[in-house]
């Protein structure tokens, strides 16, 4: 926010010459079968072995870059508050949906392992991640100097981020734009909604500090949805909330006939997704496998999925965030 398994198995087998001393002809001749009968199952068996292994390697091509407890796991805990349509959000099914998740799992391919996505409070999840709960985070968080450093209160202990997309913020407002909303200036005097710990909240403070004596009245929210529903009901007259998060809700919620995006996109920045200091092994596998989607185009698919192409990079940097 602007703030998937393996199988390695290979199998071989030896069979045993044996020969009778019965007569010299006999014993060549049946010597002489054999070998080439051994001969031709040791082909087979080198064959059906490679075969294996060519196949497990094909679908996991980046299995060896990952450090052996991910290898032994076969699984990555991945930190995410899954609670922000449409890049991480519940289903109709209970279920994690949406950009960041179809992303993890492409990633979890070709690493040989599965991204298990696990929601948490987003100004927790580098917290978490720094003590042990969660391998890595992936939740539309802007990569920052700020963040990678851990000089922000959601980001203590700091981390290192792997770039995968790249959005702004926006303007979400009710649909024909009551206000005449145009940019963060028309904010103040309003009642506007963001989320706690994001980039989104600091353009809202740093708005507030332009307004003088026509506040902003703010409301901060712990999730996106909060911010949403504020706007819904109209106890909001805008949320500023990530480009991708603002075209959805105007394209999709109500039909379309709830909300607009007003404005241009504000201070595009990457994501990241965060992984511990103590974890490099980690971090460049997953920088490894999110350039390999990228190339390998399961990256572009992903994106088109959810119309969020407008985000896409085309290498995946580390701490790239300014």
């Amino acid at each position: 926010m602007t703030a998937s398994t393996t199988r390695r198995s290979t199998t071989a087998k030896t069979r045993t010459l044996r020969t009778s001393r019965t007569a010299v002809v006999a014993a060549s001749a049946v010597a002489g079968a054999l070998l080439l009968t051994a001969c031709g199952d040791q082909t087979d068996s080198a064959t059906k072995d490679n075969g294996t292994k060519d196949t497990a390697t094909a679908a996991a091509p980046l299995f060896d870059k990952l450090p052996k407890k991910y290898q032994d796991s076969k699984v990555v805990k991945v930190g995410s508050d899954i609670a922000y349509a449409p890049m991480e959000f519940m289903d109709e099914s209970n279920q994690p949906a949406g950009v960041d998740i179809d992303l993890g799992k492409e990633i979890g391919k070709v690493l040989g392992v599965e991204f298990k996505f696990e929601n948490a409070t987003f100004d927790q999840l580098v917290l978490g991640m720094n003590n042990g709960r969660h391998d890595l985070v992936m939740s539309s968080m802007t990569d920052t100097k700020e963040r990678q450093q851990g000089a922000t209160d959601d980001a203590k202990g700091g981390a290192d981020f792997v770039n995968y997309f790249k959005a702004g913020s926006a303007i979400l407002t009710h649909k024909g734009n009551p206000k005449g909303i145009k940019s963060l200036d028309d904010l103040c005097g309003l009642t506007v909604a963001a989320q706690r710990g994001t980039a989104n909240e600091d353009l809202l403070k740093a708005q507030q500090k332009k307004c003088g004596d026509k506040k902003i009245k703010e409301f901060i929210s712990d999730q996106d949805t909060d911010s949403i529903t504020q706007l819904q009901t109209k106890r909001a007259d805008a949320v500023i909330t990530d480009f991708p998060v603002a075209l959805y809700n105007e394209l999709e919620a109500g039909g379309g006939k709830l909300f607009e995006v007003v404005g241009d996109q504000i201070d595009a920045a990457p994501y990241g997704i965060a992984v511990s200091k103590k974890n490099p092994e980690l971090r460049d596998a997953v920088q490894a496998a999110v350039q390999q989607i990228i190339d390998n185009g399961t990256y572009a698919e992903v994106l088109k999925k959810w119309k969020a192409e407008s985000g896409a990079i085309q290498k995946a940097t580390i701490n790239a965030g300014s």
